[in-house]
């Protein structure tokens, strides 16, 4: 959902394309593998299925139980009928025309009447079209009045006496009755054909009309002249006329008292009227010079009064005491007609775009109830309180941007963009400004920053540490851990808390580190000479300290601990790996490193050791016979005597 906050009224864009322009359908089916990355479609909510039309749609309307929502479009001219429990499309019916408007005769869908553009009005029920007939003129807009049970359809052109005509077809007789004549100022004798029965170019006709159906009745019909003309249904006569306005009237609406009628005009201006006095009460501009399309009168969840006015560009609420504004809708796309569903937030539209809007505004009225998991999700969304950014473009004001020199861009180019009380800068076109008013400026942003830097470390560190009598390795192990964490405090934690005070006061509480029970519940603690614990893989402090002026480490030296006599056994496999050390200062002999030759009776594995001299070793040595060495041992190498074999 997106939001958007005008006079901060939250409106949230329930569904409804954010382009004027959607991808064709064949482009689309193409990227929709690539639309699984997209955030935007990834959220999307899709409130009411197949809520759209192939092009455009011309009119919506809520059935008055709140359960159905049926709506015109084209291409091709067709009916869309949505059942909102299902929160999905019921039927989906094809025209022969295009539908100009429509009006729902029954409290649901099952009654409906269609005023299309070739001058046909249609009975649709839900079997199909249930009757056709003509009308002889074409019909600008269409209400019911249920008292009299007849349909009122305002035409354009004039009869024969030069006034327009709103026709009257009853429904419980089944015919035509006689119109009300209403004064449009004539036909345009200029044209030619002036007076056929289509009239011309600038012919005079009635535009809209309205009903006061909840109060007295009373119908009231706008025309081309700028007048609004009251005519009583019981008696069949004008009762009154409202003096000309600026433009035509193209919207009328009654509020549910019947005295207050709020009047829309082709030059966008919305004016109300109190039924007792004949000069508007309020005045309103829409802004954008557009003709009115829809008017309506709202009353919010807190029963205050309001009034939507809507033109193709914009939806307005507005405070109907002072006209102050209260919210705005903008899409993306044109706006041919709006419905409200009463007592609640939701609003739907009819528009040029393929999707119909539907707009929610959490303080118009809650969430109705086919939909009332909106509310949950509202409520977090405020939560989250999102808020729009600028990533390329900087906000600054005019004396910043003198401050700049860039106060000569000021209605000279578009790299300026106005908006309130400043404009918006591109980040490179600022970045670069700022560099040439201060050549400086990155070096005093280092500067600054390695300060901060600096600052921060300094307050990390212990300062001076905390003495205690007992268990001091125990509070200088805390304060390193605190330490660690950038934050240092003496009196956090076990080191504040009275209720371990004796531990650090008190003899009896006193950890032994070198006792069996402290080496087994802390295996990796290593405890050193002066008895202060110390982890094992921690680095020494030694080590910081080596080459000149390390004169601590050389006075305190760690003792070496005394070596454990080891118990092995004698034997040639174990000899050969080199673990057998020499007895020198006993004169024991060297033995062989050669194979052993068992034919000559040397003992293999246990071997007996005497360390008496015999004559008879020395005599084999004197008898010895030389080396000999002949030309080809030079400079080669004995398998016999190979180096691997002595290893």
């Amino acid at each position: 959902m997106k939001l958007t906050n005008p006079n901060e009224v939250p409106v949230y864009t329930i569904s409804g394309a954010s382009t004027a322009r959607p991808l064709p359908d064949w482009l689309a089916r193409k990227r929709k593998r690539s639309l699984k990355n997209d955030p935007e479609y990834a959220n999307r909510v899709e409130l009411l299925q197949d809520f759209e039309f192939e092009e455009a749609s011309s009119c919506i309307r809520v059935s008055d139980d709140g359960e159905w929502v049926m709506s015109t479009g084209t291409y091709k001219p067709q009916i869309h009928t949505h059942y909102l429990p299902h929160l999905s499309l019921s039927f989906a019916r094809h025209t022969t025309t295009l539908n100009h408007s429509f009006i729902l005769l029954s409290s649901d869908y099952s009654k409906s009447l269609h005023l299309q553009t070739d001058r046909r009005l249609e009975f649709h029920t839900p079997g199909g079209c249930h009757y056709q007939t003509r009308l002889p003129r074409y019909g600008r807009d269409l209400i019911y009045d249920k008292q009299s049970a007849e349909a009122l359809i305002p035409s354009v052109g004039v009869n024969a006496d030069g006034s327009g005509e709103v026709y009257r077809l009853n429904l419980e007789v089944g015919r035509y009755m006689k119109p009300y004549q209403i004064d449009v100022g004539g036909d345009d004798l200029t044209t030619a054909g002036g007076g056929a029965l289509q009239g011309g170019i600038n012919t005079g006709s009635v535009n809209t009309a309205a009903i006061a159906e909840d109060s007295h009745n009373l119908l009231a019909f706008g025309t081309s002249i700028g007048t609004v003309e009251f005519w009583d249904p019981r008696s069949k006569g004008k009762v009154g006329v409202l003096a000309p306005q600026e433009g035509e009237i193209t919207a009328l609406d009654f509020d549910r008292s019947g005295l207050s009628l709020a009047t829309g005009s082709s030059e966008g201006l919305v004016q109300i009227f109190d039924l007792r006095r004949p000069v508007p009460i309020l005045r309103k501009d829409q802004g954008y010079g557009y003709p009115i399309k829809t008017l309506m009168h709202m009353t919010t969840s807190s029963q205050e009064k309001k009034i939507l006015s809507a033109d193709k560009r914009i939806i307005k609420l507005w405070d109907e005491a002072d006209g102050k504004a209260w919210t705005s809708v903008e899409p993306a796309v044109d706006i041919n007609s709006v419905a409200w569903c009463k007592e609640s937030g939701m609003i739907l539209t009819a528009n040029e775009g393929k999707q119909q809007h539907a707009f929610f505004i959490p303080q118009l009225g809650p969430a109705p109830k086919w939909c009332s998991f909106l509310d949950n999700m509202v409520e977090e969304m405020a939560e989250e309180a999102p808020a729009e950014t600028y990533d390329n473009y900087k906000f600054l004001t005019l004396p910043e941007l003198k401050a700049l020199n860039l106060g000569h861009l000021v209605g000279t180019t578009n790299l300026l963009r106005p908006y309130m009380h400043g404009y918006f800068v591109a980040s490179r076109l600022y970045e670069e400004a700022r560099l040439i008013a201060n050549p400086y400026i990155w070096d005093e942003e280092r500067t600054k920053r390695v300060k901060e830097k600096v600052e921060k470390e300094r307050a990390s560190r212990i300062r001076g540490g905390k003495k205690v009598k007992v268990n001091q390795g125990l509070v200088n192990k805390m304060l390193k851990r605190q330490e660690r964490r950038q934050k240092v405090d003496e009196d956090m934690g076990v080191l504040g808390d009275d209720r371990f005070g004796k531990l650090f006061e008190d003899e009896e509480f006193a950890v032994d580190e070198r006792s069996r029970e402290f080496q087994a519940l802390n295996p990796s603690t290593k405890v050193d000479s002066t008895g202060a614990p110390r982890l094992k893989d921690d680095s020494d402090d030694s080590s910081e300290g080596e080459g000149e002026g390390s004169d601590e480490d050389e006075v305190v030296s760690k003792p070496k601990p005394k070596p454990k006599p080891e118990m092995r056994i004698s034997s040639s496999s174990y000899k050969k790996s080199g673990h057998q050390k020499r007895d020198a200062p006993l004169g024991s002999r060297s033995q062989g490193s050669g194979r052993v030759n068992k034919n000559k009776g040397e003992v293999v594995g246990e071997r007996s050791i005497t360390f008496a001299l015999t004559a008879k070793s020395k005599e084999k040595e004197r008898a010895k016979p030389p080396e000999r060495k002949g030309r080809r041992d030079d400079g080669r190498r004995s398998a016999s005597g190979n180096v691997f074999r002595r290893l």
